[in-house]
């Protein structure tokens, strides 16, 4: 990160302490706000987040670490989290996930060369019902099967395009 991406994460940071207070109820929507922004927490975001709530940076350490869906390793613009439950296991969970690593190129726990695609287990996503089920990001898709794992793939290049003119635009 160059010092003006520091700068411009640090106001971003102290302006989203003061809209979500100052507290340690604020760590966690901070963090989330780093995440989807930025697609990490580094740990100079761990040190800002600590100073604006005056908590300790291995507080803010121990809560990144903990939760599977806070990074301090860059992630792809898009997660693909494949729930690997019973379940969605018994509902042909092994195609998707084939599907997926051949779309995308890569196996569960790497991210694409070009950053668009990030690809992980999820332990559960709580729609044992409808399985397979596949978080992209914060958007649930159920009953996923391998023809469906292109349209999804497909859907999120088409929309990267978007992110990539705001990304340029400084939004």
């Amino acid at each position: 990160m160059y010092a003006h991406d520091n700068e411009r994460l640090k106001n971003d940071i102290r302006s989203w302490a003061a809209e979500n207070g100052r507290d340690r109820t604020a760590l966690i929507p901070l963090l989330q706000k780093v995440q989807g922004k930025y697609s990490q927490i580094s740990d100079y975001a761990m040190q800002v987040i600590a100073d604006q709530l005056d908590i300790h940076p291995v507080e803010v350490y121990g809560v990144t670490s903990f939760y599977s869906f806070l990074d301090y390793a860059p992630k792809g613009r898009f997660v693909l989290r494949l729930c690997q439950t019973i379940s969605c296991d018994m509902d042909g969970k092994d195609r998707v996930a084939r599907q997926l690593e051949n779309d995308l190129g890569i196996r569960f726990g790497e991210t694409t060369p070009d950053g668009k695609f990030t690809l992980e287990w999820a332990n559960c996503l709580g729609m044992c019902d409808q399985g397979p089920a596949l978080l992209v990001n914060d958007a649930i898709h159920t009953r996923v099967t391998a023809e469906k794992v292109h349209l999804i793939v497909e859907e999120c290049r088409k929309t990267f395009g978007i992110y990539a003119v705001e990304a340029r635009e400084g939004f």
